[in-house]
């Protein structure tokens, strides 16, 4: 009987005490999508294809590995953003800011960036 309820006990303190591991970045990229505002995100891995994210604030988002192939990025300010390893395939980065941002090893093959600003950014190994 003890021995039920002890191990009753961890099986349940193991579930209620495990991390929400993809519950956050499931709440950032709605937030994201709803009000183009997510300065600071984990968006890591997230799948954004060709969303609008027209003028979003993204300043300093993780989208380590993301996928943003064809999205639209006009006057999104990603200054200091982690995009290493992410798709950036198609995009259209119009008057982007890109300043200081992480773009080692990014896909940026048919990418429009007309105007976007790179200052500082690392470029390391990135597809053009």
């Amino acid at each position: 009987m003890k021995l039920e309820i002890l191990a009753t006990a961890a099986l349940l303190s193991t579930i209620c005490l495990a991390p929400p591991a993809k519950a956050e970045k499931v709440s950032d990229v709605s937030r994201l999508i709803e009000t183009r505002e997510c300065a600071g995100c984990n968006l890591e891995g997230a799948d954004l294809r060709d969303a609008h994210l027209i003028g979003a604030d993204l300043r300093n988002a993780n989208l380590k590995g993301a996928n943003l192939k064809g999205a639209n990025l006009e006057g999104a300010d990603l200054t200091g953003a982690n995009l290493e390893g992410a798709n950036l395939r198609k995009v259209f980065a119009s008057d982007a800011s890109l300043n200081d941002a992480n773009l080692t090893g990014v896909n940026l093959t048919e990418a429009k960036l007309y105007n976007a600003e790179l200052d500082g950014a690392k470029l390391a190994g990135a597809e053009f």
